[in-house]
C-alpha cells in the first residue's frame, strides 16, 4: 500500500518508516524540513521525501488537498495537535483513503481515577495539549462510527529511545538526575514519590501502527493505549535505576511547594504536568484487538536511552 506519514522523522517515525518499508509498503514521508532521523537505516533510501510546512499550508487552506494529491491508501498523522487541523485533513481525505491513523496521547484522560486506566473511561483532560487531543479523538471516533471515515487512534505514553533524554525519576527531562543516581548521591523527589509515569519505547509505538494496519477491521473506530506493560512510581523508578548503576538509592522527599523551589521553573512545570496526570494505562484492549505486544518494559526502554546518553558523552558518571 501507499502510506503517507505526516511528521515521519521524529521519535516514532525513526522506527515507523523503516518498519513500513520492510513490510513492503510504498512510503512517502511529509516533513517541514530535512531533519535526519534519530537512527540511520538503509530503508530511508527507498522513501519519497516531501517537504511541506503544515502550519503555513493550513493557513492557506491547501494542506489537506496536498496530502490527498499524494494518492495515499493509508495516512498516518504524527503531528496533529489542533481540532481544526484534524477537521481540515479529514474533509480532504473523505472517501479517498482506506485507513487513517492518528497519533494521540494518554494525556486525553487527565487525572487518573481507576487504574490501570482503560480506553473506555471518561475523558477529563486538562492543559491545552490534552484538551485538544481529546477533542481530536472524539471527532475522529464520531467520523468513523457515524460517517464511515476509516480512522483509528493510537495513544502513546512518555516516548523513550536512544537519541534523546528520557523522562526521569523526578518527572522532568534533566539527565543529571541519572548522574546523581549513578554516583550514589542524594536525590530529592516531590511528595512521597508515589505518583506514576508510563513510558513506551518509540519502536513499540511504531509497532502499534503496523499492528493497527494489519488488523484494520478491529482498529477502525477505536482508540488504543500503546504504552509499556506497566507504569512506574517515581520512587520505584529511582530505586530501580540506582540499582542498575550498582548503587543504593539515597532518596529524600519534600512537599510539592518546597520541592519546586529546588529545581528550575521549567523542570518544576514539567514535573507538575507529569505528576498531576500520574498515568497508569491498560494495554489489554490493544493486545486483544490489534495484537500489540511491546518488546520493552518501561525500565528497559529508559536504560537503553540512558546507555545512549552515556556512550555519546551527554552525561558523565
Amino acid at each position: 500500500m501507499r502510506v503517507i506519514v505526516i511528521g515521519g522523522t521524529g521519535h516514532v517515525g525513526t522506527y515507523l518508516i523503516p518498519r513500513l518499508v520492510e513490510n513492503g509498503h510504498q512510503v512517502v514521508c511529509v516533513t517541514r524540513g530535512r531533519r535526519e532521523p534519530y537512527r540511520p537505516h538503509g530503508a530511508w533510501g527507498e522513501v519519497e521525501m516531501v517537504e511541506m510546512d503544515r502550519a503555513q499550508a493550513e493557513l492557506e487552506g491547501t494542506f489537506g488537498g496536498a496530502i490527498a494529491a499524494l494518492q495515499p491508501d493509508v495516512v498516518i498523522d504524527m503531528i496533529c495537535f489542533k481540532l481544526e487541523s484534524a477537521c481540515h485533513l479529514v474533509e480532504a481525505l473523505r472517501g479517498r483513503v482506506q485507513h487513517f491513523l492518528h497519533c494521540g496521547t494518554i494525556w486525553v484522560h487527565g487525572h487518573s481515577v481507576q487504574v490501570p486506566t482503560t480506553e473506555e473511561q471518561p475523558r477529563r483532560p486538562f492543559g491545552e495539549y490534552g484538551i485538544q487531543k481529546a477533542a481530536i479523538e472524539a471527532y475522529l471516533l464520531k467520523e468513523a462510527r457515524l460517517n464511515g471515515f476509516p480512522a483509528a487512534i493510537l495513544h502513546p505514553g512518555h516516548i523513550v529511545g536512544p537519541g534523546w533524554a528520557p523522562l526521569n525519576p523526578a518527572g522532568h527531562f534533566n539527565p543529571e538526575v541519572f548522574v546523581r543516581l549513578a554516583r550514589g548521591e542524594t536525590l530529592t523527589l516531590p511528595n512521597l514519590g508515589l505518583e506514576t509515569v508510563h513510558h513506551v519505547h518509540a519502536d513499540d509505538v511504531a509497532q502499534s501502527f503496523l499492528q493497527a494496519m494489519a488488523n484494520r477491521s478491529n482498529a477502525i473506530g477505536e482508540s488504543f493505549h500503546v504504552v509499556s506493560p506497566a507504569a512506574l512510581t517515581l520512587r520505584g523508578y529511582a530505586e530501580s535505576m540506582a540499582a542498575w548503576f550498582g548503587e543504593p538509592a539515597r532518596l529524600e522527599f519534600l512537599p510539592w511547594e518546597r520541592w519546586r523551589e529546588t529545581v528550575t521553573p521549567e523542570e518544576a512545570a514539567a514535573t507538575w504536568d507529569h505528576i498531576a496526570h500520574s498515568p497508569n494505562c491498560s494495554i489489554d484492549k490493544a493486545r486483544r484487538l490489534i495484537a500489540y505486544n511491546p518488546r520493552y518494559s518501561s525500565l528497559q526502554a529508559v536504560q537503553e536511552a540512558v546507555n545512549w546518553l552515556l556512550e555519546h558523552g551527554r552525561i558523565k558518571i
